[in-house]
């Protein structure tokens, strides 16, 4: 081998190196369990279903307040793939708005809820520290099915 191509095999080399350590970096799960892990857990087993839109940015901002604990809530998505219609699931449900949270005793919520609500709802601990008062709502917070 001369050494243009040995520098060229060892340039390769770092290269799938870098590459490797930056999707190994990237699909490495947290250390720990997420803050909201127990009430999202608990949300799900008193029956909360969170139906929605991939599309709907009052759902992204639902779905935010649980941070990495997002993955556990009980959510449907309500949007077929395209974004432009709404799945029979959903609409055999009768889910005229996102975010809309169904509850076990079949009474819903539309619009983003603030967790203190979640928990009195559905009688879920929040972490520790944190209250159930629910804050007063002055603005728009869900969107109309399309």
């Amino acid at each position: 081998m001369n050494n243009a191509k040995i520098f060229f095999l060892i340039i390769g080399i770092l290269i799938l190196g870098v590459i490797a350590t930056v999707l190994l970096r990237n699909n490495a799960t947290p250390a720990g369990p997420g803050k909201y892990n127990a009430f999202a857990t608990c949300l799900k087993d008193a029956g909360a279903t969170f139906y929605g839109a991939f599309w709907c940015p009052h759902c992204q901002a639902q779905k935010k307040l649980f941070g990495s604990s997002e993955k556990l809530l009980p959510y449907i998505e309500c949007s077929t793939a395209d974004g432009s219609g709404q799945t029979q699931f959903c609409i055999d449900k009768g889910i005229k708005s996102y975010p809309t949270w169904e509850f076990a005793d079949l009474s819903r919520l539309t619009g983003e809820i603030p967790l203190g609500q979640l928990a009195e709802k559905t009688n879920c601990s929040l972490p520790d520290g944190q209250t159930a008062t629910v804050p007063v709502d002055t603005g728009a917070s869900s969107t109309a099915v399309q």
